[in-house]
Order: structure tokens, then C-alpha cells, then sequence
């Protein structure tokens, strides 16, 4: 079974996430703030982490940084509803896995997932 943390300032849609893999068998820990979901990782680790982009106090690129200091392993999917090559970019220079576009598609959250932890090593 897989660890994943979600990071969205709209706790539904962490929700959201937390069904659709819970159903594939991961265990998946839902947050709206980032210091909680750092300490979580700090703390119990991750196989792979999804934050939105738009969050309350640090942006999702600001945790993915920080995300890399304390588990370089954790593979990271990006979420957003604003998309912009920019972020596209900044996201994958940080070192961002996968990259998904708001509203969620399940199956595109599925596979980008498995992809991810198919990677690992």
C-alpha cells in the first residue's frame, strides 16, 4: 500500500483525491494547510505527494521546494486550475513529477499515480 499526502486549500476537493485512490488501495492523508502536511511528511513520509498550486499561506511550488529538502524520494503531482506555462515550468524545474489540470479527471489522476510510484527507485 502506497502513502500519499494531498495539499489543496479546498478540503472537498482533498476529499476527492482521498476517495479516488483510497479506492485503488493507497493510504491517503487529505490537508488544507501546508505546515500540517510538511509536518505529516516530516514525520510519517510519502511515496507521493499532490498539492494544488493555489494555497492558503505558501504556494504549492513553495512546498514542493521545501517537500524536496525533506523527502527527495517523494515523487510530486501538481495540481492546478490556473494553468500557465510558467508554472508549468517552475513545477517541473523543482522537480515536480506530473503536472494535473483542475477539475480532476479520476482517470487521468489514476494513471499519472501509478505512473509515479512505477518510477520510485
Amino acid at each position: 500500500m502506497s502513502k500519499i499526502i494531498v495539499l489543496d486549500d479546498v478540503a472537498d476537493a482533498g476529499r476527492m483525491v482521498q476517495r479516488i485512490l483510497e479506492r485503488k488501495g493507497h493510504e491517503v492523508h487529505p490537508f488544507t494547510d501546508e505546515e500540517q502536511a510538511l509536518a505529516h511528511l516530516r514525520a510519517q513520509g510519502a511515496d507521493v505527494a499532490i498539492l494544488d498550486i493555489k494555497l492558503k499561506r505558501m504556494s504549492g511550488i513553495e512546498v514542493l521546494d521545501e517537500i524536496r529538502r525533506i523527502s527527495p524520494d517523494t515523487k510530486v503531482i501538481m495540481l492546478t486550475g490556473y494553468p500557465t506555462l510558467e508554472t508549468a515550468r517552475q513545477a517541473q524545474q523543482l522537480g515536480a513529477f506530473e503536472y494535473c489540470i483542475k477539475p480532476i479527471d479520476k482517470d487521468e489522476l489514476e494513471e499519472k499515480v501509478a505512473v509515479a510510484l512505477g518510477s520510485s527507485g
